[in-house]
């Protein structure tokens, strides 16, 4: 058994940004989920019984992106300016891709991640019975590798 060391701060803050200024920033988020063949021609056919999967997937990220500072606590609420998220088939899995721009005093990192993380929820979520098991279990479906691919601060 893991034993952890109990931390007595109790304390949170959101980080004071009131003496930096404006500056465009850009943050790009991927990460993958892992859907069995048959899903994935479902998905590609456009066939799953809850209807348009990346579409639907798609609108979701782009609530969750404008919806971080609700759901993270210490996150700033922040004026995005766009928005692109985008779907790559690959061999086993889908690939989402989340790109956020805004100009201001903080960084996107979070909201390209959330963005990722519920675009990857909601495929999942629309293909959760084809995915299951005779024992209604999910063997292949996962997600993984959430990560920033990469950030830009500055012109």
């Amino acid at each position: 058994m893991v034993e952890f060391t109990h931390i007595h701060n109790d304390r949170a803050a959101m980080v004071d940004i009131s003496g930096k200024g404006d500056v465009a920033r850009e943050a790009t988020a991927s990460g993958k989920i892992y859907l069995r063949p048959e899903t994935l021609a479902a998905i590609r056919e456009g066939t799953v019984v809850k209807g348009n999967v990346l579409a639907t997937a798609r609108v979701a990220a782009t609530l969750a992106v404008k919806n971080t500072a609700t759901i993270i606590p210490m996150c700033h609420p922040i004026p995005i300016s766009s928005i692109a998220v985008d779907f790559t088939d690959h061999e086993g899995y889908i690939e989402a891709t989340v790109v956020v721009k805004m100009t201001g005093r903080t960084g996107v990192e979070m909201e390209a991640l959330t963005g990722v993380s519920v675009a990857l929820l909601t495929v999942w979520d629309m293909v959760k019975s084809a995915e299951k098991d005779k024992d209604g279990q999910y063997p292949v479906t996962r997600i993984e590798n959430i990560r920033v691919v990469e950030k830009k601060k500055g012109k």
